[in-house]
């Protein structure tokens, strides 16, 4: 996956962050090209509102998308497309991997 190069600009809480965490199998077996379609295909998304991702050398990877409510979180895990893309990732380019959903209540950002 490319890492994503800037920070999301989102709006005052409350959101949602949507934190994938996942350790990549070796070998890329089309997962670069499938990641850049999530993040376009997500960025269209209605409540979609901006995402952050990066992965070390050793293939651990953590990704925040946030959204604006649960539905439109609901709607992202039921897209056709993704859910292709989520089969493809258990089979052929994760080890493992954790989804977590948390509201966010409060964002502070800086310098």
């Amino acid at each position: 996956m490319s890492t994503v190069a800037a920070l999301a600009h989102t709006p005052e809480p409350p959101y949602y962050a949507v934190i994938f965490t996942s350790l990549r199998r070796e070998g890329d077996h089309g997962y670069a090209a499938m990641a850049d379609r999530m993040v376009e295909l997500g960025s269209r998304m209605e409540g979609f509102l901006g995402i952050e991702s990066t992965r070390d050398t050793n293939g651990l990877g953590i990704t925040v998308s946030y959204w604006r409510d649960e539905g439109s979180i609901l709607a992202w895990k039921r897209n056709a497309e993704h859910a292709k893309a989520q089969k493809a990732g258990g089979e052929i380019w994760y080890e493992s991997y954790t989804v977590r959903i948390a509201k966010v209540e409060r964002a502070y950002t800086g310098p």
